[in-house]
């Protein structure tokens, strides 16, 4: 396959005092040679002159990093220039690759290149990718792990497993009459079980990793007045909700972006749940029950100063974060609906903490925060799935050749994951979301 040679600014466009353009192709050396009147010494900064290759001017001085490949990035030809961070200077160093036969790249393009010369695999690109878009510790730490192959390592061992189960299914169909164990076969499709297993378990992960890196969605329900409003406001540290005396101020959805233990959680005020001939009102409260249908995380509120509402009782079970709000007027009950409260007043930092510290842990518990890599996307599981689908036709198949095209096609199945085969249909989904210069 022929590669043109590719660059982008692979920093902001803003005004900044650096910007970093890259480029990556069989020209990249030509072109350095052209741009800076000669190529440093490899994966060594060195101040060169940048020269614009028609009419002589000097473009910039800028540091100039030369990385041959297959030692780069990509695993092509990769050149560096970390230039002033101003517009005219950007535009003068594009004009000048483009004179010298350089073409913008690609949103993705840089490394969709380094997954086709084999310098990382599919999991690890989309590591890349939330990396990028990594907005809080955790989900940093969690991008980290899959960009260093974490994920490539689990399902790349289990690829390896599964070769040799068909290496040794095929070995017991066409050597049968050499003395190949009769046993074999039902080895095979023990270790088949096996497999499967052990991919059903990774499955039965309740979808946490996909919740930590696109955030949980979390809502406050309870009856109006309860203090749903304040305790958001209190939470998110702005008035972002409308607080008043008078019952039904919160018709819509309001919604507010926190930081709960490294997660992104989108919290939710939905308006108060009662009978209400209002219509305006009233679908807010269809909006606020239907919202907690949906959720991660409900949080029921009950104000001290009021008996418990029969609306919100009635959408109490284990998973949900039960609060008696306005402690400040009133302690907290023993119970609500025969589960233990979490006391709050939003009047004081103090009378938040223990709802912070609440939910911080909930959070935490809902997102599966561990030191292992998860499934992080869509199509893992649906590949995984795949796969275990396989492997148990494998130990029911009838005939040992329906076995070895049940393990073919699971081995097919897990090679996807990883882009070693059938990996066409999906790199325009893994690499579109980049973003240019990466």
């Amino acid at each position: 396959m022929a590669f043109e040679t590719i660059f982008a600014l692979a920093s902001g466009t803003g005004r900044a005092a650096v910007s970093l353009m890259r480029l990556s192709g069989p020209d990249s050396g030509a072109i350095l040679d052209r741009l800076a009147q000669g190529r440093p010494k490899p994966r060594m900064a060195t101040l060169r002159r940048l020269h614009d290759p028609v009419q002589g001017d000097v473009l910039d001085e800028a540091l100039v990093l030369w990385f041959p490949g297959p030692r780069s990035y990509t695993g092509e030809d990769v050149v560096e220039l970390h230039l002033h961070g101003g517009r005219a200077v950007r535009e003068g160093v594009a004009s000048a690759l483009l004179a010298l036969g350089a073409r913008p790249a690609e949103p993705g393009e840089f490394t969709r290149r380094a997954f086709l010369h084999g310098r990382l695999d599919l999991t690890a690109a989309e590591g890349i990718a939330d990396l990028i878009d990594a907005e809080t510790m955790i989900q940093r730490r969690q991008a980290l792990r899959q960009a260093g192959g974490a994920l490539a390592a689990r399902y790349g061992g289990w690829a390896e497993r599964l070769t040799r189960l068909l290496a040794h299914q095929e070995a017991a169909i066409e050597f049968s009459e050499d003395g190949i164990p009769n046993k074999l076969e039902q080895e095979v499709r023990d270790g088949a079980a096996g497999l499967a297993a052990e991919i059903n378990g990774h499955l039965a992960d309740g979808g946490r990793s996909e919740r930590l890196r696109e955030g949980l969605w979390a809502a406050i329900v309870g009856a109006p007045n309860a203090g749903k409003s304040s305790l958001l406001n209190a939470l998110a540290g702005r008035e972002a909700a409308i607080v008043s005396a008078r019952a039904g101020t919160t018709r819509d959805i309001v919604e507010v972006r926190l930081d709960l233990a490294g997660v992104p959680v989108w919290l939710a005020d939905t308006a108060g749940l009662r009978d209400t001939p209002d219509e305006v009102e009233a679908e807010g409260v269809r909006r606020a029950r239907r919202r907690a249908d949906e959720a991660d995380l409900v949080i029921a509120v009950f104000a001290t100063d009021q008996p418990p509402d029969a609306a919100t009782l009635a959408l109490l079970n284990p998973q949900i974060l039960v609060v008696a709000n306005k402690t400040d007027l009133q302690p907290a009950p023993a119970t609500i609906g025969g589960m233990k409260p979490v006391p709050a007043s939003a009047l004081t930092p103090q009378g938040l903490q223990p709802l912070s510290a609440a939910l911080e842990a909930l959070v935490a518990q809902r997102a599966g925060l561990s030191d292992e890599a998860g499934l992080t996307r869509p199509r893992h599981r649906a590949a995984l799935t795949e796969a275990s689908a396989w492997l148990n036709e494998a130990y029911d198949a009838a005939l040992p050749e329906l076995t070895s095209e049940s393990l073919r096609a699971a081995l097919r199945a897990l090679g996807r994951l990883t882009g070693r085969v059938g990996v066409e249909q999906v790199l325009d989904v893994v690499f579109g979301d980049f973003c240019i210069g990466k």
